[in-house]
Protein backbone atom coordinates (compact mmCIF):
# COMPACT_ATOMS: atom_id res chain seq x y z
CA UNK A 1 0.00 0.00 0.00
CA UNK A 2 1.73 3.19 -0.91
CA UNK A 3 1.13 6.16 1.23
CA UNK A 4 -1.47 8.72 1.08
CA UNK A 5 -1.00 12.59 2.36
CA UNK A 6 -0.88 12.42 5.68
CA UNK A 7 0.04 8.79 6.01
CA UNK A 8 3.29 8.61 6.79
CA UNK A 9 5.10 5.07 5.62
CA UNK A 10 4.96 2.75 8.35
CA UNK A 11 5.80 -0.54 9.14
CA UNK A 12 2.91 -2.21 11.67
CA UNK A 13 4.41 -5.57 13.52
CA UNK A 14 1.35 -7.82 14.68
CA UNK A 15 3.39 -9.77 17.96
CA UNK A 16 1.76 -11.85 20.33
CA UNK A 17 1.80 -15.86 20.96
CA UNK A 18 1.50 -17.98 18.70
CA UNK A 19 -2.55 -19.02 18.12
CA UNK A 20 -3.55 -15.88 19.92
CA UNK A 21 -5.24 -14.44 16.61
CA UNK A 22 -1.96 -12.96 15.04
CA UNK A 23 -2.81 -14.50 11.78
CA UNK A 24 -6.40 -12.86 12.10
CA UNK A 25 -5.41 -9.45 12.66
CA UNK A 26 -2.68 -8.99 10.48
CA UNK A 27 -5.63 -10.68 7.63
CA UNK A 28 -8.09 -7.91 8.52
CA UNK A 29 -5.35 -5.45 8.58
CA UNK A 30 -4.47 -6.51 5.04
CA UNK A 31 -8.26 -5.82 3.94
CA UNK A 32 -8.14 -2.35 5.77
CA UNK A 33 -5.28 -1.22 2.83
CA UNK A 34 -1.53 -2.32 4.56
CA UNK A 35 0.27 -4.56 2.57
CA UNK A 36 1.86 -8.39 3.23
CA UNK A 37 5.17 -8.17 1.54
CA UNK A 38 4.96 -10.83 -0.84
CA UNK A 39 5.89 -13.89 -0.71
CA UNK A 40 3.67 -14.74 1.87
CA UNK A 41 4.01 -18.32 4.41
CA UNK A 42 1.45 -20.52 2.28
CA UNK A 43 -1.42 -21.52 4.56
CA UNK A 44 -2.12 -25.28 6.15
CA UNK A 45 -4.10 -27.27 7.89
CA UNK A 46 -3.41 -25.62 11.59
CA UNK A 47 -4.37 -22.08 9.76
CA UNK A 48 -6.66 -22.58 6.61
CA UNK A 49 -7.20 -18.79 6.16
CA UNK A 50 -3.33 -17.62 5.94
CA UNK A 51 -0.78 -16.77 8.28
CA UNK A 52 0.00 -13.17 6.81
CA UNK A 53 3.47 -13.60 7.62
CA UNK A 54 6.53 -12.45 4.99
CA UNK A 55 8.05 -15.49 3.75
CA UNK A 56 11.65 -13.11 3.86
CA UNK A 57 11.03 -11.91 7.23
CA UNK A 58 10.00 -15.68 8.82
CA UNK A 59 13.46 -17.00 6.79
CA UNK A 60 15.48 -14.39 8.53
CA UNK A 61 14.13 -14.92 11.96
CA UNK A 62 14.65 -18.56 11.71
CA UNK A 63 18.44 -17.96 10.52
CA UNK A 64 18.97 -15.42 13.15
CA UNK A 65 17.28 -17.29 16.14
CA UNK A 66 19.21 -20.48 15.56
CA UNK A 67 22.36 -19.13 15.21
CA UNK A 68 21.65 -17.49 18.55
CA UNK A 69 20.46 -20.42 20.50
CA UNK A 70 16.65 -19.32 20.83
CA UNK A 71 13.52 -20.76 20.26
CA UNK A 72 10.37 -18.86 19.53
CA UNK A 73 8.64 -19.76 22.26
CA UNK A 74 11.73 -19.05 24.40
CA UNK A 75 10.59 -19.46 28.14
CA UNK A 76 14.28 -18.81 29.67
CA UNK A 77 15.16 -15.02 30.70
CA UNK A 78 18.77 -15.39 29.37
CA UNK A 79 17.05 -15.52 25.92
CA UNK A 80 16.33 -11.89 26.10
CA UNK A 81 20.73 -11.33 26.39
CA UNK A 82 21.13 -13.06 23.56
CA UNK A 83 18.44 -11.89 21.25
CA UNK A 84 20.32 -8.09 22.26
CA UNK A 85 23.59 -9.54 20.98
CA UNK A 86 21.91 -10.02 17.99
CA UNK A 87 20.27 -7.26 17.38
CA UNK A 88 23.44 -4.59 17.60
CA UNK A 89 25.06 -6.63 14.70
CA UNK A 90 26.16 -4.71 12.16
CA UNK A 91 25.43 -7.61 8.98
CA UNK A 92 22.21 -8.27 10.27
CA UNK A 93 21.15 -4.73 10.40
CA UNK A 94 22.39 -3.84 6.70
CA UNK A 95 20.82 -7.24 5.65
CA UNK A 96 17.64 -6.11 7.17
CA UNK A 97 17.63 -2.48 6.07
CA UNK A 98 18.10 -3.69 2.35
CA UNK A 99 15.21 -5.71 2.66
CA UNK A 100 12.68 -2.93 4.00
CA UNK A 101 14.09 -0.13 1.55
CA UNK A 102 11.75 -0.87 -1.75
CA UNK A 103 8.63 -0.44 0.87
CA UNK A 104 10.16 2.76 2.26
CA UNK A 105 6.67 4.39 0.79
CA UNK A 106 4.27 1.91 1.73
CA UNK A 107 2.66 0.87 5.02
CA UNK A 108 3.11 -2.64 5.28
CA UNK A 109 2.47 -5.32 8.13
CA UNK A 110 4.85 -7.52 9.42
CA UNK A 111 3.94 -10.31 11.42
CA UNK A 112 5.96 -13.23 13.10
CA UNK A 113 5.99 -14.37 16.57
CA UNK A 114 9.76 -14.54 16.62
CA UNK A 115 9.82 -10.47 15.56
CA UNK A 116 10.32 -9.67 19.58
CA UNK A 117 13.53 -11.17 19.88
CA UNK A 118 15.20 -8.60 17.23
CA UNK A 119 12.40 -5.75 18.47
CA UNK A 120 15.60 -3.10 18.83
CA UNK A 121 17.28 -4.37 15.51
CA UNK A 122 13.81 -3.41 13.37
CA UNK A 123 13.72 -0.21 15.10
CA UNK A 124 16.99 0.81 13.67
CA UNK A 125 16.44 -0.74 10.90
CA UNK A 126 12.92 1.35 10.06
CA UNK A 127 14.74 4.94 11.45
CA UNK A 128 17.26 4.14 8.77
CA UNK A 129 14.54 3.58 6.27
CA UNK A 130 12.66 7.08 7.08
CA UNK A 131 9.50 4.96 8.28
CA UNK A 132 7.48 4.82 11.21
CA UNK A 133 7.09 1.87 13.42
CA UNK A 134 4.09 0.86 15.59
CA UNK A 135 3.32 -2.27 17.58
CA UNK A 136 -0.22 -4.23 18.27
CA UNK A 137 0.27 -7.24 20.44
CA UNK A 138 -2.68 -9.73 20.29
CA UNK A 139 -3.66 -11.16 23.95
CA UNK A 140 -5.57 -14.75 24.59
CA UNK A 141 -5.61 -15.96 27.66
CA UNK A 142 -2.68 -18.32 28.52
CA UNK A 143 -5.12 -21.49 29.20
CA UNK A 144 -6.61 -20.62 25.55
CA UNK A 145 -3.50 -19.86 23.90
CA UNK A 146 -1.37 -23.48 25.79
CA UNK A 147 -4.59 -25.75 24.84
CA UNK A 148 -4.65 -24.37 20.99
CA UNK A 149 -0.89 -25.35 20.35
CA UNK A 150 -1.22 -28.57 22.20
CA UNK A 151 -4.11 -29.09 20.10
CA UNK A 152 -2.25 -28.18 17.05
CA UNK A 153 1.20 -29.38 17.81
CA UNK A 154 1.04 -32.02 20.45
CA UNK A 155 -1.76 -34.29 19.47
CA UNK A 156 -0.32 -37.73 19.23
CA UNK A 157 2.47 -37.12 22.03
CA UNK A 158 2.46 -39.36 25.38
CA UNK A 159 0.78 -37.55 28.29
CA UNK A 160 3.86 -36.64 30.17
CA UNK A 161 5.48 -34.83 27.49
CA UNK A 162 1.91 -33.21 26.40
CA UNK A 163 2.08 -32.12 30.83
CA UNK A 164 5.61 -30.57 30.28
CA UNK A 165 4.74 -28.82 27.35
CA UNK A 166 1.41 -27.15 28.55
CA UNK A 167 3.48 -26.13 31.51
CA UNK A 168 6.08 -24.70 28.72
CA UNK A 169 3.76 -23.11 27.08
CA UNK A 170 2.07 -20.77 29.79
CA UNK A 171 5.84 -20.18 31.26
CA UNK A 172 6.53 -18.91 27.81
CA UNK A 173 3.55 -16.96 27.27
CA UNK A 174 4.10 -15.05 30.20
CA UNK A 175 8.10 -14.08 29.12
CA UNK A 176 6.73 -13.45 25.82
CA UNK A 177 4.54 -10.69 27.05
CA UNK A 178 6.39 -9.67 29.78
CA UNK A 179 9.54 -9.47 27.18
CA UNK A 180 6.92 -7.66 24.42
CA UNK A 181 5.38 -4.79 26.93
CA UNK A 182 8.69 -3.71 28.31
CA UNK A 183 10.13 -3.86 24.94
CA UNK A 184 7.19 -1.24 22.86
CA UNK A 185 7.23 1.08 25.95
CA UNK A 186 8.79 3.98 23.72
CA UNK A 187 6.97 2.93 20.80
CA UNK A 188 3.43 4.25 19.93
CA UNK A 189 1.71 0.94 20.71
CA UNK A 190 -1.71 -0.79 20.94
CA UNK A 191 -3.27 -4.07 22.65
CA UNK A 192 -6.07 -5.78 21.29
CA UNK A 193 -7.82 -9.19 23.20
CA UNK A 194 -8.77 -11.45 20.99
CA UNK A 195 -11.76 -12.20 21.96
CA UNK A 196 -12.51 -8.52 21.73
CA UNK A 197 -11.47 -9.10 18.07
CA UNK A 198 -13.83 -11.93 17.29
CA UNK A 199 -16.86 -10.74 18.70
CA UNK A 200 -16.86 -6.98 17.22
CA UNK A 201 -13.54 -6.51 14.74
CA UNK A 202 -15.46 -3.00 14.07
CA UNK A 203 -15.02 -1.84 17.75
CA UNK A 204 -12.03 -3.54 18.32
CA UNK A 205 -9.87 -1.87 15.29
CA UNK A 206 -11.50 1.26 16.08
CA UNK A 207 -9.63 1.14 19.05
CA UNK A 208 -6.29 0.14 17.62
CA UNK A 209 -6.64 2.86 14.65
CA UNK A 210 -7.51 5.85 17.22
CA UNK A 211 -4.03 4.67 19.65
CA UNK A 212 -2.04 4.06 16.50
CA UNK A 213 -3.61 7.08 14.71
CA UNK A 214 -3.52 4.89 11.27
CA UNK A 215 -6.97 6.58 9.83
CA UNK A 216 -7.99 3.35 8.16
CA UNK A 217 -11.85 2.90 9.57
CA UNK A 218 -13.39 5.59 8.23
CA UNK A 219 -15.24 4.12 5.69
CA UNK A 220 -16.18 0.35 7.26
CA UNK A 221 -18.76 1.48 9.54
CA UNK A 222 -22.27 0.48 8.30
CA UNK A 223 -21.81 -1.20 4.99
CA UNK A 224 -20.57 -5.04 4.14
CA UNK A 225 -16.69 -5.51 4.82
CA UNK A 226 -14.30 -8.01 3.38
CA UNK A 227 -13.65 -8.43 7.07
CA UNK A 228 -17.12 -9.71 7.81
CA UNK A 229 -16.37 -12.24 5.65
CA UNK A 230 -12.83 -12.75 6.64
CA UNK A 231 -13.07 -13.22 10.61
CA UNK A 232 -15.05 -16.47 11.57
CA UNK A 233 -16.48 -17.00 14.65
CA UNK A 234 -15.86 -20.56 14.49
CA UNK A 235 -12.35 -19.80 14.45
CA UNK A 236 -12.78 -19.11 18.31
CA UNK A 237 -13.27 -22.81 19.39
CA UNK A 238 -10.47 -22.90 21.84
CA UNK A 239 -12.33 -21.73 25.26
CA UNK A 240 -10.39 -24.25 27.85
CA UNK A 241 -9.93 -22.98 31.61
CA UNK A 242 -7.12 -23.80 33.61
CA UNK A 243 -8.83 -27.15 34.83
CA UNK A 244 -8.47 -28.47 31.18
CA UNK A 245 -4.74 -28.53 31.67
CA UNK A 246 -2.16 -29.93 33.62
CA UNK A 247 -0.05 -26.52 35.00
CA UNK A 248 1.40 -26.25 39.01
CA UNK A 249 -0.71 -23.50 40.28
CA UNK A 250 2.34 -21.13 41.34
CA UNK A 251 2.43 -20.96 37.17
CA UNK A 252 -1.42 -20.52 36.82
CA UNK A 253 -0.83 -17.84 39.45
CA UNK A 254 1.75 -15.64 37.72
CA UNK A 255 -0.20 -16.01 34.61
CA UNK A 256 -3.37 -14.81 35.97
CA UNK A 257 -1.70 -11.89 37.36
CA UNK A 258 -0.08 -11.21 34.11
CA UNK A 259 -3.22 -11.40 31.81
CA UNK A 260 -4.83 -9.24 34.31
CA UNK A 261 -2.24 -6.51 34.33
CA UNK A 262 -1.72 -6.92 30.51
CA UNK A 263 -5.43 -6.27 30.01
CA UNK A 264 -5.32 -2.94 32.07
CA UNK A 265 -3.13 -1.42 28.60
CA UNK A 266 -5.90 -2.53 26.50
CA UNK A 267 -7.64 1.58 27.16
CA UNK A 268 -4.13 2.76 28.08
CA UNK A 269 -1.26 1.80 26.42
CA UNK A 270 0.92 4.07 28.66
CA UNK A 271 -1.12 3.32 31.73
CA UNK A 272 2.52 3.67 34.46
CA UNK A 273 0.73 2.14 36.96
CA UNK A 274 0.02 -1.42 35.15
CA UNK A 275 3.67 -0.90 33.33
CA UNK A 276 5.55 -0.75 37.26
CA UNK A 277 2.92 -3.93 37.86
CA UNK A 278 4.54 -5.90 34.94
CA UNK A 279 7.91 -5.13 36.39
CA UNK A 280 7.96 -6.74 39.28
CA UNK A 281 5.72 -9.44 37.59
CA UNK A 282 8.79 -9.48 35.54
CA UNK A 283 11.47 -9.83 38.08
CA UNK A 284 8.73 -13.03 39.99
CA UNK A 285 8.78 -14.88 36.46
CA UNK A 286 12.60 -14.33 36.51
CA UNK A 287 12.87 -15.71 40.16
CA UNK A 288 10.44 -18.24 39.62
CA UNK A 289 12.22 -19.45 36.64
CA UNK A 290 15.95 -19.63 38.42
CA UNK A 291 13.92 -21.87 41.39
CA UNK A 292 13.43 -24.33 39.01
CA UNK A 293 16.35 -24.14 36.93
CA UNK A 294 17.77 -24.70 40.45
CA UNK A 295 15.21 -27.18 41.70
CA UNK A 296 16.21 -29.49 38.42
CA UNK A 297 19.90 -29.10 38.59
CA UNK A 298 19.99 -32.93 39.97
CA UNK A 299 17.77 -33.53 37.13
CA UNK A 300 20.10 -31.61 34.81
CA UNK A 301 22.99 -33.52 35.54
CA UNK A 302 21.20 -37.19 34.96
CA UNK A 303 20.36 -35.22 31.37
CA UNK A 304 23.76 -34.40 30.22
CA UNK A 305 25.06 -37.55 31.63
CA UNK A 306 22.45 -39.71 29.69
CA UNK A 307 23.04 -37.42 26.43
CA UNK A 308 26.72 -38.29 26.70
CA UNK A 309 25.97 -42.08 27.01
CA UNK A 310 23.65 -41.30 24.08
CA UNK A 311 25.95 -39.44 22.17
CA UNK A 312 28.54 -42.10 23.07
CA UNK A 313 26.50 -44.90 21.98
CA UNK A 314 25.94 -43.39 18.41
CA UNK A 315 29.39 -42.11 18.15
CA UNK A 316 30.16 -46.22 18.65
CA UNK A 317 27.41 -47.32 15.99
CA UNK A 318 29.11 -44.54 13.90
CA UNK A 319 32.91 -46.00 14.39
CA UNK A 320 30.90 -49.60 13.76
CA UNK A 321 29.94 -48.19 10.44
CA UNK A 322 32.79 -46.78 9.20
CA UNK A 323 34.28 -49.84 9.73
CA UNK A 324 32.15 -52.28 8.13
CA UNK A 325 32.33 -49.74 5.26
CA UNK A 326 35.77 -49.52 5.40
CA UNK A 327 36.15 -53.33 5.20
CA UNK A 328 33.87 -53.29 2.30
CA UNK A 329 35.69 -51.06 0.38
CA UNK A 330 38.65 -53.07 0.67
CA UNK A 331 36.60 -55.98 -0.53
CA UNK A 332 36.09 -54.23 -3.69
CA UNK A 333 39.35 -52.69 -3.72
CA UNK A 334 40.39 -56.44 -4.06
CA UNK A 335 38.01 -57.26 -6.39
CA UNK A 336 38.81 -54.61 -8.28
CA UNK A 337 42.35 -55.44 -8.06
CA UNK A 338 42.09 -58.95 -9.42
CA UNK A 339 39.77 -57.71 -12.21
CA UNK A 340 42.86 -55.14 -13.24
CA UNK A 341 45.09 -58.23 -13.06
CA UNK A 342 42.72 -60.35 -14.96
CA UNK A 343 41.84 -57.62 -17.61
CA UNK A 344 46.06 -56.94 -18.36
CA UNK A 345 46.04 -60.93 -18.67
CA UNK A 346 43.41 -60.93 -21.30
CA UNK A 347 45.32 -58.61 -23.21
CA UNK A 348 48.55 -59.87 -23.21
CA UNK A 349 46.64 -62.70 -24.55
CA UNK A 350 45.07 -61.06 -27.20
CA UNK A 351 47.83 -59.19 -28.34
CA UNK A 352 49.84 -62.33 -28.37
CA UNK A 353 47.24 -63.52 -31.31
CA UNK A 354 46.91 -60.59 -32.98
CA UNK A 355 51.07 -60.80 -33.69
CA UNK A 356 50.33 -64.60 -34.01
CA UNK A 357 47.71 -63.68 -36.85
CA UNK A 358 49.91 -60.80 -38.18
CA UNK A 359 52.80 -63.92 -38.67
CA UNK A 360 50.12 -66.43 -40.74
CA UNK A 361 49.11 -63.72 -42.73
CA UNK A 362 52.70 -62.80 -43.74
CA UNK A 363 53.53 -66.22 -44.45
CA UNK A 364 53.87 -67.94 -47.79
CA UNK A 365 51.25 -70.37 -47.52
CA UNK A 366 48.72 -67.95 -46.84
CA UNK A 367 49.89 -65.95 -49.80
CA UNK A 368 49.39 -68.45 -52.11
CA UNK A 369 46.26 -69.93 -50.77
CA UNK A 370 45.09 -66.42 -51.10
CA UNK A 371 45.77 -66.20 -55.27
CA UNK A 372 44.26 -69.38 -55.33
CA UNK A 373 41.02 -68.17 -54.45
CA UNK A 374 41.10 -64.99 -56.10
CA UNK A 375 41.80 -67.35 -59.30
CA UNK A 376 38.72 -69.52 -58.54
CA UNK A 377 35.87 -68.72 -61.17
CA UNK A 378 33.19 -66.56 -59.63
Amino acid sequence: MTTEPGNPPTVLFVAGAGRSGTSTVAGALSRLGFAVPQPEVPPDESNPRGFYEPQWVVDFHERVLEDIGIRVNDARPEAVDRAAVASARSDLFDELTEWLAPYAADRIVVKDPRSFWLHELWRRAIVKTGMEAVFLTMLRHPAEVAKSRDTHYLACRDAELRRARETTNVASWCHGILVTERATRDDRRTFVPYADLMSDWRAALRRVDEQLGLGVMTDVEETHHANDDFIDTALYRSKVTWDDLSVPAEVTALADEVWETVNLLVSDPGDAAAMARMDELHARYDRLYALARDLMLDQTFVDRAAHRRTQAAARERFRARIERLEERLAQARARAGRLEERVALLQKQNDGLARELDRIRGSLPYRIARRARRALPR
